[in-house]
């Protein structure tokens, strides 16, 4: 039987994005971070129930550059049913392969990032943290979309 049907969220049983948040981007699935938060959002767009939330943002972008993979070959995977930890192996054995120092790394950097520091982003995440009460030169993405996440559903 596929782990998939075991899975509480599955195929089967997406979120609806429309009332509940994804996970947070900071859980980590199979060692990377962000990769449950898109698979939430991948199924809940299968299902037509993703809201405001888009799977393949830059976010998700961010990991599949990482893993040389790409959306289309990730949603694939998701509508055939497997599970986030079955998906995180997925990445494990496709794209780019990475060590699990090398994932850590990249976690690391991915979870401090803050577009504060980039000339192109800096007006638009400030005017975001500013709106929900952070800090924005304290602030990382992740510290953003976690506030976002829990005014949005408040």
């Amino acid at each position: 039987m596929n782990a998939a049907a075991n899975d509480p969220i599955t195929m089967n049983h997406p979120k609806d994005l429309t009332k509940n948040a994804p996970i947070s981007p900071r859980i980590r699935s199979g060692g990377y971070v962000t990769l449950a938060r898109l698979a939430d959002k991948a199924r809940a767009e299968i299902a037509g129930t993703n809201g405001d939330y888009n799977f393949d943002c830059p976010l998700d972008k961010h990991l599949f550059e990482f893993k040389s993979v790409t959306a289309a070959e990730v949603r694939k995977q998701l509508e055939n049913g497997l599970s986030t930890e079955e998906l995180a192996e997925w990445l494990d054995a496709h794209g780019i392969p990475r060590t699990e120092a090398e994932k850590a790394e990249w976690c690391h950097e991915s979870e401090a990032a803050s577009p504060f520091h980039d000339p192109e982003k800096k007006e638009w995440f400030t005017g975001a943290c500013q709106s929900l009460g952070l800090d924005p030169t304290r602030a990382t993405l992740f510290d953003l979309l976690e506030a976002d996440d829990e005014a949005s559903f408040a």
